[in-house]
């Protein structure tokens, strides 16, 4: 592939998981500062799981057979930009959760259209998609760094008249800002996302010309019934549940991290970047998962993500009192979706029929985006804000007991019923596993 082209390639894919990696971490800890009961919380965080269930039949068979690739992403980008913008400005429940799924609507489809873009543009694949699909990670930790400079108190930084530019760093790093003073600047993790969105839409018609693709005899809706009909295979079935409690986990920690890492004393400035560390710790274990399922299998390894999971909430419900510990575990995260998450991916299009192999992958994705996201968006609010929380004072030992529990079952669940016929070693290749 041409230098130039997959320069474009892997910018694209970095600006991509910079606008979702931008606006995910905080909101979850922002809707309540708004007054909107736990019920609106759940509606406006499952915008991206109703989109993402939605946006899988939509840009399959709709924007992939009927726009240039290319236009379409750069007008999704320019109305989702818009939109995510207006939930900077918006107080209010209607406008606001009108606002954010405008833009995931639009915004979920343009995940499945990059990678279109980017494998009609390439010689092989197999080789070029894992390094520019890694841009796409690198862009989700990005999104978290200029968040150490907005979300400070510069009063104090002022007050401190510090003398030098290492001074002045030191001095801003230091006093990120807090409780009512950071929720009143997370509209700011809008803004950076819809600047982003619309520096993607101007950049996407720099991008190499992707026209529609014609539908062929075998239409989708068969494809998908004859995905469907592999989970009368118990192993299929098995996998399928397991990855929705994953699911579900996973969304625990999104909706719970970042307002726990407020209470255990982490600055408000430095939340996001603490935890982006999953992600740095995703792209070392992706080079290495190719060489763990070879020594371990299928089993064993998505069995270590998933435990990987109750570990890391082990660690935040009994040792709240060690924030280094609380940061460094934060490490497992990028494990657990490498282990499990990538790993059912290349699961999936090793065992799947060829003919239903993408149907199979959007089967699992309903999961994976959908259908655990919506499960965690609608019981996280209420449990955080009703169940666990008494007179103000909010019990995270069970809190994090609920997802480091289920966690334990999935793993059990698939150590003793995940059992798929004998195969040759699974491949070494893993470029084509989506984000997080």
């Amino acid at each position: 592939m041409n230098q130039a082209i997959r320069l474009k390639l892997f910018l694209m894919m970095v600006l991509q998981f910079f606008i979702w990696g931008a606006w995910l971490p905080l909101i979850f800890g922002y809707l309540p500062s708004l007054h909107f009961s736990p019920s609106q919380q759940s509606w406006i965080l499952n915008a991206f799981p109703i989109a993402a269930i939605i946006g899988m039949f939509f840009s399959n068979q709709f924007a992939d057979r009927n726009f240039a690739a290319e236009r379409f992403l750069a007008f999704s980008h320019l109305v989702g930009g818009l939109a995510i913008l207006g939930c900077a400005y918006t107080r209010d429940f209607w406008p606001f959760f009108g606002l954010m799924l405008v833009h995931c609507l639009l915004y979920v489809p343009t995940i499945s259209i990059t990678n279109s873009i980017a494998f009609a543009n390439m010689k092989d694949a197999q080789k070029e998609f894992g390094l520019v699909r890694m841009g796409g990670t690198i862009g989700w930790i990005l999104a978290a760094w200029p968040f150490t400079f907005i979300l400070v108190d510069w009063a104090k930084v002022d007050a401190a008249h510090p003398s030098g530019l290492k001074d002045w760093l030191g001095t801003v790093l230091a006093n990120g800002l807090s409780g009512e003073e950071l929720q009143a600047r997370t509209p700011w993790t809008f803004i950076v996302a819809g600047a982003a969105s619309l520096a993607l839409a101007l950049f996407s018609l720099a991008l190499p010309h992707t026209p529609p693709k014609k539908a062929d005899k075998n239409t989708d809706s068969l494809a998908w019934m004859g995905a469907v009909r592999l989970l009368a295979h118990p192993f299929v079935l098995v996998l399928w549940l397991v990855t929705f409690i994953d699911a579900f986990v996973h969304n625990c920690y999104f909706n719970w991290t970042g307002t726990f890492l407020g209470k255990v004393g982490i600055p408000g400035n430095w939340i996001m970047p603490v935890m982006s560390i999953g992600q740095i710790a995703e792209i070392l274990t992706m080079f290495a998962l190719g060489g763990v399922l070879k020594r371990l299998g299928w089993r064993a390894t998505m069995t270590i993500g998933i435990l990987g999971h109750a570990a890391r909430f082990a660690v935040f419900a009994f040792l709240p009192q060690y924030p280094a510990l609380i940061v460094t575990v934060n490490v497992l995260h990028g494990i657990c979706y490498a282990f499990f998450f990538a790993t059912v991916y290349i699961f999936v299009d090793d065992y799947f029929p060829k003919d239903v192999r993408a149907s199979a992958q959007g089967l699992f994705n309903v999961m994976i985006l959908g259908a655990g996201a919506l499960l965690a968006n609608s019981l996280c609010p209420v449990l955080l804000q009703n169940v666990f929380t008494t007179n103000g004072v909010t019990d995270f030992r069970g809190l994090f007991l609920v997802p480091c529990l289920s966690a334990g079952a999935a793993a059990v669940a698939l150590a003793l019923f995940f059992h798929p016929p004998r195969k040759t070693a699974p491949s070494a290749s893993v470029g084509g596993a989506p984000a997080h």
